[in-house]
């Protein structure tokens, strides 16, 4: 009797256990938590967001000047880069991602999500590598604009980089330069 009154009352806790589970991973409305939709943010808040995001990517490490010295200067944030980024796509440079008219003066957070979401100019012209956007194409629409509100938010500072260089033609100053890929890495279509 004392076996059957214990395994009762085991039973009772492990129902109240699996209620208790249930109630706290539903919203107040009774419906599951993810479901619910979250509280507007502000702009400053998307801001916020955006900086968090742009530092937590590296958005700073081919953006701005000194970061492959290992000093970034913070007063050219993200003013773009003269590293030439040279591979099969030809040499390529971290541009200027300010709101300076050498940079994203133009460009407006639409375009800049759509830069990160789909990996093309605001020209339609693709985004050629090194910069990621096929893993960007994965932030929510949410991130994505945050991170282009944050990048119309900072100071604009003025400098142009340089333009593409076609492949095989010789780049101007310091380059990272990738070796052709072997045969497991050559990619199906040539880069454009």
């Amino acid at each position: 009797m004392v076996y059957r009154k214990r395994m009762s009352e085991a039973a009772c806790i492990g129902l109240i256990a699996g209620a208790l589970t249930l109630t706290s991973c539903s919203s107040p409305g009774g419906k599951p938590a993810e479901q619910v939709a979250p509280a507007a943010m502000t702009q400053g808040d998307r801001v916020a967001r955006g900086e968090y995001l742009v530092k937590v990517i590296g958005c700073g490490d081919c953006h701005t000047p000194g970061s492959f010295s290992g000093a970034p200067d913070a007063s050219r944030w993200l003013s773009g880069t003269e590293y030439g980024w040279q591979g099969p796509w030809g040499t390529t440079y971290g541009p200027n991602l300010t709101p300076d008219s050498t940079g994203l003066a133009t460009w407006t957070e639409e375009d800049i999500v759509r830069a990160l979401k789909q990996g093309t100019r605001k020209d339609g012209t693709p985004i050629l590598p090194p910069m990621p956007w096929p893993w960007f194409s994965n932030l929510t629409p949410e991130d994505a604009q945050a991170i282009a509100a944050y990048l119309k938010s900072i100071p604009a500072v003025a400098h142009k980089v340089p333009a593409k260089v076609p492949p095989g033609k010789p780049a101007a100053g310091s380059t990272i330069v990738f070796p052709p890929p072997q045969p497991w890495d050559r990619p199906a279509a040539p880069p454009k």
